[in-house]
């Protein structure tokens, strides 16, 4: 279980604990609005062979046209397969492996367009460093935060004694009052990103509570990628 710096919102800060949550021993669930159980799953969206790239060498200036007639971008025996573990790799663009990779961050406007390139930069972990993670008191509905961030992450913060107990339970008991998330935030400002280890990549970084009689949970939800509507 990695640490973190973690403060309140008096500004009290403690070393607590960080950890992905084990959903096969866990007795957390998801739970939808209705009542409905609900977990996510993984499963295949499509492969090399059909990837658009690969089509446009193969079918030329009749791409087009062979879509709207054949579908040859859908693989109907293996899309929607359902997927286990899987491990991320950088290809070409053929498709083969990759092993020198130049890594860069591209910034893209609502519309699709890239609106900045630059370098990748390697960032060294900020999350267990003498200044804490800050409460920035700003606040939003759970509701809302699901529509309009897309998480890619999420870990359980956990208290290692009776005091961080106390500590995180009135974190929780905020927010599920609230019935809100809240943004949490890096550096001296307490607005920066938060990086979990050395080259990792920036995360905005989201608060969730939740209590049942004296248990609790506090989740530390991550996201890069907002989504917003298409200006025409």
């Amino acid at each position: 279980m990695r640490a973190i710096n973690l403060s309140n919102a008096l500004r009290r800060n403690a070393q607590v604990g960080l950890e992905t949550p084990d959903n096969s021993k866990s007795r957390i669930a998801m739970v939808h609005p209705n009542g409905c159980t609900v977990h996510n799953v993984r499963i295949l969206r499509s492969t090399i062979a059909t990837s658009v790239s690969k089509l446009m060498d193969v079918y030329g200036d009749n791409f087009s046209a062979i879509i709207a007639d054949t579908d040859p971008e859908i693989d109907f025996e293996r899309v929607g397969m359902l997927m286990g573990q899987a491990k991320r790799v950088f290809v070409d663009s053929k498709g083969n492996i990759a092993h020198n990779v130049q890594r860069k961050q591209v910034f893209y406007t609502p519309a699709g367009n890239v609106r900045e390139e630059r370098a990748f930069h390697i960032a060294d972990s900020n999350i267990n460093i003498d200044i804490p993670l800050r409460w920035t008191g700003k606040l939003i509905p759970r509701a809302e935060a699901a529509r309009k961030f897309v998480f890619v992450r999420k870990y359980q913060v956990k208290h290692v004694n009776g005091l961080t107990f106390d500590f995180l339970y009135g974190m929780a008991k905020t927010l599920a009052e609230k019935d809100c998330m809240m943004l949490v935030g890096a550096g001296e400002k307490g607005i920066g990103p938060l990086v979990l280890s050395r080259g990792a990549l920036p995360y905005r970084a989201f608060l969730e509570g939740r209590i049942d009689g004296q248990r609790y949970s506090l989740i530390l939800h991550l996201t890069n990628l907002e989504l917003k509507p298409i200006v025409e």
